[in-house]
């Protein structure tokens, strides 16, 4: 049997499951496998890790970042990010990747227009950290949103009208508006939304969440995650296939 599986907490709602699953029935992989890890604190990995027939692994929130010192080497990539989404299993150990970045540049590129020069990133978890990394890459000026008051960052209390019209991009990096809790989504003044912007959701269950639906309503274009996961998960098929 060839294992697969995902890392996080709380994750009965996660994308990976199903879409691995479906991917290995379409490919005729009767001895695949993908199932997910619910842990609730990063040091139950070391019981995965003693599991037979494990052939790569995904991880999500909370651990992107936690993961990296149970692993021998990273890629450099991942490493520039500081967030870890996909673990290969090799002859010399445990190598982390980072395909979030992939698959958020993949997804966001087709929607952008000249004008959108500068974008806020709300929250600054290990999923920021890609966003992040593929702004710069792409010469978009980035500024992270936060509860806590940082050098470098806007609180949410700090976004004005000048703020908002200025970052015409604007990604939603936290996990406020994740079905069940629907109704919530980040604090901001959604009035001075407009027609120029394009807001992008990294959540995907619901399809449209609150954020999204808020911006809408202004005249926003409006991008969720999906498309960004679909594109992550092949990367990671590859990597633990060395494609």
């Amino acid at each position: 049997m060839n294992r697969f599986g995902l890392l996080g907490r709380n994750i009965s709602y996660s994308f990976s499951q199903g879409y691995f699953t479906q991917k290995f029935k379409d490919l005729g992989l009767d001895d695949h496998s993908y199932e997910n890890f619910d842990l609730q604190k990063i040091e139950e990995l070391k019981n995965v890790l003693a599991q037979d027939n494990l052939r790569g692994l995904n991880v999500t929130i909370p651990y992107k970042q936690e993961v990296i010192p149970y692993l021998d080497e990273l890629d450099a990539k991942a490493a520039k990010i500081g967030a870890v989404n996909t673990i290969q299993f090799t002859e010399n150990g445990l190598k982390g990747f980072n395909t979030d970045a992939y698959g958020f540049q993949k997804s966001l590129e087709p929607f952008l227009k000249p004008h959108h020069k500068n974008a806020l990133i709300l929250g600054t978890g290990g999923a920021s950290k890609a966003v992040r990394f593929v702004l710069d890459e792409l010469g978009i000026a980035n500024t992270y949103v936060s509860r806590s008051k940082r050098d470098g960052q806007y609180t949410y209390d700090e976004l004005d009208e000048t703020t908002i019209k200025k970052n015409t991009l604007i990604i939603n990096c936290t996990p406020l508006g994740t079905y069940p809790n629907i109704e919530d989504k980040p604090a901001l003044p959604y009035q001075y939304i407009g027609a120029d912007h394009l807001l992008y959701d990294l959540i995907y269950n619901p399809e449209k969440t609150s954020f999204l639906a808020s911006g809408e309503a202004k005249g926003a274009t409006i991008c969720n995650g999906l498309n960004m996961l679909e594109h992550q998960a092949e990367k990671a098929w590859e990597i633990w296939n060395n494609v």
